[in-house]
């Protein structure tokens, strides 16, 4: 399956889910019914997340407690979120126990090496990375993901860290990821394994590291494979790891860029939003797999546009839609968790071997974070850090955290989607219209008698807008604060009518 494939979640026929595109013959509203009854499962409080490259920790003070503008904006996003630490750069990372700790061998990959989009140096962290870290997630609320690396490593070096970080981190650690996309590694591009190398390879030698970092941590949890674009690898994973394993495995993950690269022409917003159902199929089985072996399933990778993002989509408003109908969309389809991409672009930029393929889309403008141009928080060199629109829809979607999706059934034919949970005895329902050439009028109607109404609006100037977006009416300040405003909606008959202007979305509260 293609990369841009790999479980892009579907926008039909599930629980919470619900879909349609304009006929421009139609009139009248579209009606909305939310199925209470039919309930699906419960969004953890953990399941808003963001990845960040394992290399940022060689500069201990950008995840630490005295990062505050950065740890105000994790703490606006989610009280509760999950941090993924991990990327191309995790296969070059090293930890330096102590000063006279030797660095491995690194790989060199056959062929050009300029046309390979792996690092090819190495990264040492040092303890007090960690414990700044463990600061860092103390004072946020969040807890880990820590990936090691499985690219220029040995099972000895992995467990000397593993058994730091499961110290240091304490109850913030969720589990540990060996390797990073590893069904890549055997493409001239990646060269982390010679061209015959496969899945029977990566279990054998996967299997090494877990029981060797067991040895040293017996409490050590994993998850797993961590893959670019293989979902079968995902579902074979736990079908192999988890009966070996036992407990000791607890989360089976994968990534997902919804498009790419950036220098493609074919990439474009339209086709962004558009939305793709052929992968409901490859999402569900690898949910059946992890509820059959009592696993977690979460996305740990991923954003709009890999290999950095394309500029004017992936740093624009049309990136908040996007990660606002591709959270819920997951959720709706049983993952526990979604880790968007981004960071400092110089790391971000040293993932991809120092290429910069949305350079090229930029048509000669001069650009801030070249390589970072996807990430939901601006957090360049010696400058403060701020929420860029992709935060946005991950701000929305996050509010369905503690809720429990439920069935919702939209007629209309238009490219706008519907997701509605229940907290208690409120319902939410998220709504986007991801048009940009009409309004779209929607009846919303529950099965419960709904009294009161009030709607939380997603806005920006333009799809390519990259500056003055809002939710509620408000944008997030550099120092995490949002105050959101509620519009109260009339209610009619337990009845409620929203508007969706083109190219917008909208949160509605019913009571």
């Amino acid at each position: 399956m293609k990369r841009r494939q790999f479980l892009k979640a579907a926008v039909y026929g599930f629980v919470g889910t619900a879909a349609c595109r304009l006929s421009h013959a139609q009139t009248g509203p579209a009606t909305l019914m939310v199925h209470s009854a039919s309930k699906g499962r419960i969004v953890p409080k953990t399941f808003t997340g963001l990845s960040y490259e394992l290399a940022q920790l060689t500069e201990p003070k950008f995840f630490s407690a005295s990062h505050k503008d950065m740890i105000a904006l994790f703490r606006s996003l989610s009280p509760h979120g999950l941090l993924r630490l991990g990327g191309n750069t995790s296969e070059f990372c090293w930890f330096q126990a102590e000063p006279s700790t030797p660095a491995p061998k690194l790989r060199v990959p056959p062929g050009d090496v300029q046309q390979n989009w792996m690092p090819h140096r190495l990264f040492a962290i040092q303890p007090n990375a960690i414990d700044a870290l463990a600061g860092f997630l103390q004072t946020t609320g969040w807890s880990a993901i820590y990936g090691l690396n499985f690219g220029n490593s040995t099972p000895e070096r992995a467990a000397a860290e593993a058994a730091y970080v499961y110290k240091t981190l304490g109850p913030r650690l969720q589990f540990f990821q060996i390797g990073n996309e590893p069904d890549f590694y055997r493409d001239a591009n990646n060269g982390t394994r010679p061209s015959g190398w496969g899945f029977d390879d990566y279990v054998r030698e996967w299997v090494a590291y877990a029981d060797a970092i067991s040895a040293q941590v017996p409490a050590a949890r994993f998850g797993g494979p961590d893959t670019g674009a293989s979902s079968d690898w995902v579902t074979r994973f736990g079908q192999q790891i988890a009966p070996r394993l036992g407990k000791r495995l607890v989360a089976l993950s994968g990534h997902y860029y919804a498009e790419g690269p950036p220098n493609n022409p074919k990439v474009t917003t339209a086709r962004l939003l558009a939305g793709d159902p052929t992968v409901t199929s490859s999402t569900r089985e690898i949910v059946a797999v992890a509820d059959a072996y009592q696993l977690s399933y979460h996305m740990t990778e991923g954003n709009s546009c890999y290999r950095g993002g394309k500029p004017g989509m992936s740093n624009a408003f049309a990136s908040s839609l996007w990660a606002g109908d591709c959270l819920l969309q997951l959720a709706s389809l049983g993952c526990g968790g979604v880790n968007l991409h981004g960071g400092d672009s110089r790391f971000v930029s040293a993932s991809l071997g120092d290429h910069n393929p949305g350079l090229e889309t930029a048509g000669g403008r001069k650009v801030a974070a070249p390589n970072g141009f996807y990430s939901p928080i601006a957090s360049e060199q010696d400058q403060h850090a701020a929420a860029r629109p992709v935060f946005y829809g991950m701000l929305l979607a996050q509010q369905f955290a503690g809720a429990t999706m439920v069935a919702s059934e939209l007629q209309c034919s238009d490219n706008v989607t519907a997701y509605a949970g229940q907290q208690g005895s409120r319902f939410l329902v998220a709504l986007f219209n991801k048009s940009d050439t009409g309004a779209v009028t929607i009846s919303l109607r529950a099965e419960t008698v709904v009294r009161n109404a009030e709607v939380w609006w997603l806005r920006g100037p333009a799809l390519d807008a990259i500056d003055g977006v809002t939710l509620g009416g408000s944008s997030v300040e550099d120092n995490g604060h949002w105050l959101p405003r509620a519009e109260r909606l009339p209610v009619s008959k337990s009845s409620v009518e929203v508007r969706l202007p083109p190219a917008s979305g909208a949160l509605v509260f019913l009571d």
